[in-house]
């Protein structure tokens, strides 16, 4: 059993006002250096002080990368697992121009319905699940920065809550949602910190 707690880190904001965007990388809001700075000082109360280091996972994604480098607690080490949702033909265009007889499909049932070219909300939460099997003993605290959606498909998971219901749950840039494994499940401690 892992006393150590996983918090999870949503990128800091982007400047994509309109566009779907999942795997592809887009550039960070003007206001990064002092986001990033506010996450950082959130987070470093939380980590042990006696030297322990924590571990550090990233999503692969630039936006994710870089926050995780603001940290400044190690090298990060990227896994794909912990990536947003990929849209496929609708990365990159702007939601207003996606004909709707691909997206009222999928917004009907985005749990098995997959963007053209893309993936459904199942398989990024199968991923994302499987990631977070893989931390289920710690040696130390693990921060992991990643997406919206990513962090929306683990709530689900730890709390059982039916992944059509994942949008229900806001999850604010730059926010921290706080997990520890108890008793053979995982407990959410906090979310949006």
């Amino acid at each position: 059993m892992s006393s150590f707690p996983v918090y999870l880190l949503r990128h800091t904001q982007v400047d994509a006002p309109g566009i779907c965007y999942g795997h592809h990388d887009v550039p960070l809001a003007a206001t990064f250096a002092a986001d990033a700075a506010t996450v950082r000082a959130n987070l470093l109360p939380l980590l042990p002080a006696d030297g322990l280091v924590p571990l550090l996972f990233s999503s692969p994604a630039t936006r994710c990368r870089l926050l995780a480098e603001a940290l400044q607690i190690g090298p990060a080490t990227p896994d794909e697992r912990l990536r947003e949702m990929h849209f496929g033909t609708w990365e990159n265009r702007p939601w207003n121009d996606l004909p709707p007889a691909e997206i009222n499909p999928w917004m009907a049932d985005y749990e098995n319905s997959a963007p053209p070219g893309g993936e459904t909300f199942g398989q990024l939460h199968d991923r994302a699940a499987d990631f977070l099997a893989s931390l289920e003993v710690l040696t130390a605290p693990a921060v992991v920065v990643t997406h919206g959606g990513t962090v929306r498909a683990l709530l689900c998971h730890c709390l059982g809550i039916p992944l059509r219901n994942a949008f229900q749950v806001n999850i604010d840039f730059g926010s921290l949602t706080t997990l520890r494994r108890q008793h053979g499940r995982w407990d959410v401690l906090g979310v949006n910190g």
